[in-house]
Parts: C-alpha cells; sequence; structure tokens
C-alpha cells in the first residue's frame, strides 16, 4: 500500500510518498516540497491573504501531479500553525476539499509537537538522558523535552520565524539593535519553556526542520565535503562551526546569502532568524551538544497511521 503525506506549513507544503514494507515499516519513495509561503503578507493578522491561498492552492496541484506516477491509494493532509490560526482557515480547507477532492486535518500545536517527536524517534537513539527536540516552522515553534521513556513535556509557540519576519522586519543585514529587540521579545514569549527546563533540564539539542536541514548541509559542505547528506537521517552540528556560520548570516545581505554554498533559496529571507533563534536557545540553556535530524512531523504521521494512532 502507497500512501502520501502532506505536511501544509506555514512556508512550505512538503509531500512524502511511502510504501508499506511490514506491520509498522515502511519505505519513503519521494520526497519533495513547494514553496507556497501560505504565511506570508497576514501571518500575524491571522490570516491567509488571497495571494497566499492561490500559492497554496498551486503547491497542492502541483503535488497531486507528482503523485500521478505513483498509484496511491491514501493521501494524508496534515495543516499546521499558518491554517490552525488563520481566521479563514476553514474557508481554505473548504475550498480544497471542494476544488481537488483532498480532506484536511487541522492538527492543534500538542498534536504538531507529539507528531515531531514520533517523526525524530525513528532515527535518534534517545536514551535515558533527556534530550529537548525544537522543530523551526513559519508559524509556529514547537519543543518537546522527551527521554527512552517518551515525551515528558511539550509545547508549541506562536514564534516561528515568517511571524518574526513579518512583526520586524529586520534590516539587509540585520542590525545589533535589531537582534537586541527580537531577543527581548523572545524571552518572555519562552517563559514557559524557561519554566521547563528548570525542571527538566537537559543540554542535548535535536533540530528537526527545514532550517536546521539547511544548517547542517552548509556545515557539512566545509567540514564534511563528501558526506551525501540524502544518504543520512542525523548529523552533529558542532557548535563552534555553528557560531562561525551564525556570523556569517547575520553580517550577510539577501544578495550574499543566495550565493552560500548548499543555501536553500527558499529560505533565504528566514534564514537569518532561524539561525538567530537557535543561537539564542543554545546560549540561554546552555546547550553543549546540537544534532539535526531529518525526520519530524511527516514520518511522525506515517508512524502513526501505520500503528493506528492517528
Amino acid at each position: 500500500m502507497r500512501t502520501a503525506i502532506i505536511d501544509l506549513g506555514t512556508n512550505t507544503f512538503n509531500l512524502m510518498i511511502v510504501e508499506k514494507t511490514g506491520i509498522s515499516d515502511y519505505h519513503i519513495l519521494l520526497e519533495t516540497k513547494y514553496p507556497a509561503k501560505l504565511g506570508k503578507g497576514g501571518i500575524n493578522d491571522n490570516t491567509i491573504t488571497p495571494e497566499a491561498m492561490e500559492r497554496g492552492m498551486t503547491a497542492l496541484r502541483t503535488h497531486l501531479k507528482t503523485m500521478e506516477p505513483f498509484n496511491v491509494k491514501d493521501i494524508k493532509c496534515i495543516a499546521t500553525a499558518a491554517i490552525r490560526s488563520a481566521s479563514n482557515g476553514a474557508a481554505f480547507v473548504e475550498r480544497v476539499k471542494t476544488e481537488l477532492g483532498l480532506i484536511i486535518e487541522v492538527v492543534d500545536g500538542q498534536k504538531e509537537a507529539q507528531l515531531i517527536f514520533d517523526g525524530v524517534k525513528q532515527v535518534m537513539p534517545i536514551s535515558d538522558e533527556r534530550v529537548m527536540i525544537l522543530d523551526i516552522g513559519g508559524g509556529s515553534n514547537e519543543f518537546v523535552i522527551a527521554n527512552k521513556d517518551g515525551v515528558i513535556w511539550k509545547h508549541s509557540f506562536n514564534l516561528g520565524m515568517a511571524r518574526l519576519l513579518d512583526r520586524f522586519q529586520p534590516s539587509d543585514p540585520i542590525t545589533q539593535q535589531e537582534i537586541n529587540e527580537i531577543e527581548a521579545y523572545l524571552k518572555p514569549e519562552l517563559a514557559l519553556l524557561y519554566n521547563a527546563l528548570e525542571q527538566f533540564s537537559t543540554t542535548t539539542l535535536i533540530g528537526s526542520s527545514g532550517s536546521f536541514d539547511t544548517i547542517s548541509a552548509m556545515l557539512a559542505a566545509v567540514h564534511h565535503p563528501f558526506l551525501e547528506m540524502s544518504k543520512i537521517t542525523s548529523y552533529q552540528i558542532h557548535i563552534p562551526h555553528f557560531m562561525e556560520l551564525h556570523q556569517q548570516f547575520i553580517q550577510s545581505t539577501l544578495a550574499q546569502r543566495e550565493t552560500m554554498k548548499r543555501m536553500d533559496l527558499h529560505r533565504v529571507e528566514m534564514i537569518v532568524l532561524s539561525s538567530l533563534f537557535i543561537h539564542f536557545i543554545i546560549r540561554e540553556f546552555k546547550i553543549n551538544e546540537v544534532w539535526q535530524c531529518a525526520f519530524a512531523l511527516k514520518e511522525g504521521a506515517i508512524h502513526q497511521i501505520l500503528n493506528n494512532t492517528f
């Protein structure tokens, strides 16, 4: 049986097609993405603009066309922050159902965090020691504290990069004053995380998002140039290497970032804010070990589907 998962993110609509190979096992046949930018122009007004809605429809039509040769039997569409927080999110869901015949399931932040954990745990060796998982999105960022026994604490914060970009509209390149303003905004917004880490401390961070994927690919290009990133599911991000890249990001213009090796061109606008967020988390919580994980929400969704828990 072949199943398609479409993750309707705030910035990107991600498609994964898998084939079931056992009771709870699967083989990934295809992964691709489309830059829908659903949150652009309206994320902080809790709306999907007409232009963004059209981009979303185009993204879904493109993914449906991609699926045609694969004989997919089941399509699961999962919507997150941009759609669940939009006043016209239900209208978009209804339009997709009417025009494309796709049923979109809108998940809340807690469900999204659980899906991310269920993706990460498939390929990351989580043991007795607690880890903190961070998924950086466009509309929200999910944090999960967990160990081998499962999730200890999880929360979704409306601090996605599309929201921060729209709120602060930083200069090109970003200024130190703007960095200070963003960090001053983040600290009270993350109060629940500070409280959680006082109770469930950890110094290990696992990042599962396109931002972490881009950063790890760029670091590997410099430090492990022969490593084929598409063939691995995790990569250790050495903190000194990240700090060097972070400085390059905050000193760069958008045009300069476009020329950086292995930069995902869909992320040139938001990668500075993503890097700032990661830098803030590492510094504030004294993180001493950082990993990138290629598995996240889509893989968590197929895991739950195959185990009849979605």
